[in-house]
């Protein structure tokens, strides 16, 4: 059964945009691939981090929803972790009300741009 995940990822802030974006289409084919469905994707751009990762003081902050089963998401959880460009990542099942779009892109509700 398709389940709904959200997956944070801090990517190397050092790396171009366009290099950031073609990775993260990469790994949306690759759970797609596997029967996902992808879902709303927010590049939140550079943030600083709150303590030094891999020596590192910025992330490239993208946050990504899909419906999949449990092992497309496994397996990129996988790839995630042997990537050289991700600094971290969290894949989390999420509840069905919260998943898709913010409510409201402006309102302070977690996601919002500062």
């Amino acid at each position: 059964m398709s389940r709904p995940y959200e997956v944070m990822i801090i990517v190397d802030a050092d790396l171009d945009e366009e290099t950031i974006r073609a990775a993260v289409e990469r790994w949306l084919q690759l759970i797609e691939s596997r029967g996902a469905e992808r879902g709303y994707v927010d590049f939140w751009g550079k943030r600083r981090l709150a303590y030094e990762i891999k020596h590192k003081a910025e992330g490239y902050y993208v946050v990504l929803q899909a419906r999949a089963e449990p092992q497309a998401m496994e397996e990129l959880h996988r790839t995630l972790s042997l990537a050289d460009e991700v600094i971290r990542h969290m894949v989390l099942r999420i509840p069905e009300k919260v998943y898709g779009p913010p409510a409201t892109a402006g309102s302070s509700g977690g996601r919002a741009r500062e």
